[in-house]
């Protein structure tokens, strides 16, 4: 994206791989949902089956985990781009064949870009939006016009894009797939699969791009098995049985205290807290401004006021967390202290469309440290909603002109949340703030945050090093009532708008961490979220027959580089 590659023309594997990894044996991984009804992962209908983009599509390059974004040669072996990047022509490696054997051509780009953009999930219309022309200029190249556009982003975000057979897709509906197995491009075919319970993956034995520098030390494992657990706790006993291999855990207190056992003590079961350095973006209480009360802002800020991160962390968490205050948390693109300097005179001309904050103090959620109490939080919040025109009616907060109760739901689909959320629930009835806390299935959940069904949940905006055309995904009004993109919470704002594009047309890396602490910093002060917390470090378990490479790059854990010990 900016500067030089890492990897010259010439390298034959990542850093961060064992090239003389065995290949062989099987890894068995659990999911904690309520199944899945769907073998493609590229529709905004059903829930797709765990894993099967990642193991059974391949794009037209692949990005380094040692890089904030670079990106190599897989089905295409070279582009061309000019210097302004107006466009960009893959040239496809004549190697490049399906899973059925058929070749891989310019005519399957094609097809794909207009399948996705057209038919599929609605994030890749807004993904790709700057696309102007896409041309198949003979049998193995495809070129993408830009017109009129400063994103220099444009050529790595194509190269992420999966590639479809157009062959097996014109002869099939690519909205009702269902269960169908597909013809796809990656290192691995689905094996078997018992609907919504489980499925398996094989490694390809004709895989064409099983040599490649860049798959080098990589897809190691014959077989890949996902199996489905509806509780956590059935699912992590499971583990602790054996009957399956590696778990990342969510959970602080089973961290804490529920892997002791017999096999952990005898070195069978490894656990291992593994450092990164990958932004972890914004865990949070999502408000949907789309609905009354959250469309107030100081409403919203006064309801964070109500979750005492610090209680919740000594007494739930076991002190293992830190306190998130940034959508880019954990990077060099996290805002803080006071603006100054290029990002004061970016944000300057916006400065009466925002609010005074953003200019004038440090953005912190608010905290129960430093002799300040959960009742002086509850009284800040107490004032702030009286200034919103809310005010306290035999014990209940009302809106003053309609007496309308302050009540809303908080949407779940994980029970183990449940403790987190009930003291914050609590604290707000303290205010006389009713809150509904309902825990539905997963695949339920699914379908109402994807269709902006809700009050409140809880989600996990991640963010890369490099962020660029999935910013606008998250904040753009475009977006805001468009069911199946990230923007979660409904942020409609000019200002953002602006910010975003700027984001996006960044010239230079200085610039984009200049640009992207702007709209971190004007995000955090329009209060849609009350923020929670992060780690900077992967919890993992796995039984001791796993083994993975000596150097964990700045992305962190990543099973296709692990292997089974002979």
């Amino acid at each position: 994206m900016h500067g030089a590659p890492k990897y010259g023309p010439d390298f034959k594997h990542f850093d961060y791989v064992n090239p003389d990894a065995p290949k062989g044996g099987t890894l068995k991984q659990g999911v904690v949902a309520n199944g899945y009804d769907s073998l493609n992962p590229f529709l905004l209908k059903g829930v797709s089956a765990a894993g099967i983009q990642v193991y059974t599509y391949d794009s037209l390059l692949i990005a380094s985990d040692d890089e904030p974004f670079t990106m190599y040669g897989l089905i295409a072996e070279s582009l061309e781009t000019p210097e302004d990047r107006s466009y960009v022509t893959f040239n496809i490696n004549p190697d490049a064949r399906f899973s059925d054997g058929e070749p891989i051509t310019a005519e399957d780009v094609v097809f794909t870009f207009n399948l996705l953009t057209e038919k599929g999930h609605p994030f890749y219309r807004n993904y790709y939006a700057e696309v102007e022309k896409v041309t198949a200029e003979g049998k193995l190249r495809a070129r993408f016009d830009f017109g009129k556009t400063q994103n220099r982003e444009l050529p790595l975000i194509l190269g992420q894009m999966p590639i479809l057979p157009k062959h097996y897709w014109e002869k099939h509906e690519f909205e009702e797939s269902g269960l169908t197995i597909p013809v796809s491009s990656g290192p691995y075919t689905i094996a078997s699969f018992d609907a919504g319970r489980s499925i398996t993956y094989k490694r390809n034995p004709d895989y064409w791009a099983k040599d490649l520098p860049v798959n080098v030390g990589r897809h190691n494992f014959e077989q890949v098995r996902y199996d489905y657990y509806s509780d956590d706790t059935v699912a992590l006993e499971a583990f602790k049985a054996g009957i399956y291999d590696f778990r990342l855990e969510s959970s602080a207190k089973n961290w804490a205290t529920a892997y002791a056992s017999d096999a952990l003590q005898e070195g069978r079961i490894v656990k291992q807290a593994v450092h990164h350095g990958r932004p972890v973006g914004m865990q949070a209480f999502i408000m949907n401004t789309r609905k009354h009360p959250f469309d107030n802002r100081k409403v919203r800020e006064a309801l964070a006021y109500g979750f005492d991160f610090d209680w919740a962390n000594e007494n739930l968490f076991y002190g293992q967390y830190t306190r998130t205050d940034s959508y880019f948390e954990n990077s060099e693109l996290a805002s803080s202290g006071l603006p100054e300097g290029d990002e004061l005179a970016l944000l300057e001309p916006y400065r009466e469309q925002l609010p005074s904050e953003v200019f004038d103090e440090e953005y912190h959620p608010p905290s129960t440290t430093g002799g300040t109490t959960l009742r002086d939080n509850l009284r800040t919040a107490m004032t702030l909603l009286n200034e919103a025109g809310y005010e306290i009616k035999n014990g209940k907060m009302v809106e003053t002109e309609t007496g309308k109760p302050l009540r809303f739901e908080i949407l779940l689909h994980q029970k183990t949340f449940e403790r987190v959320v009930l003291p914050f629930k609590q604290n707000l009835g303290r205010l006389g703030i009713d809150v509904d806390v309902r825990l539905i299935d997963t695949n339920q959940y699914v379908q109402r945050v994807r269709n902006f069904n809700y009050d409140m949940v809880v989600l996990s905006l991640g963010q890369s090093d490099s962020p660029g055309n999935e910013q606008r995904d998250y904040w753009h009004s475009s977006n805001a009532d468009s069911p199946g993109t990230r923007n979660y919470m409904g942020v409609s704002d000019p200002v953002v708008d602006d910010l975003v594009a700027k984001v996006i047309q960044a010239p230079d890396r200085e610039s984009l961490v200049t640009r992207t602490r702007a709209l971190d910093r004007v995000l955090l002060w329009g209060h849609y979220v009350v923020p929670q917390w992060h780690l900077a470090v992967d919890r993992i378990a796995y039984w001791h027959h796993l083994a993975r490479p000596d150097e964990t790059p700045k992305s962190g854990i990543d099973l296709s580089r692990w292997w089974v010990k002979p």
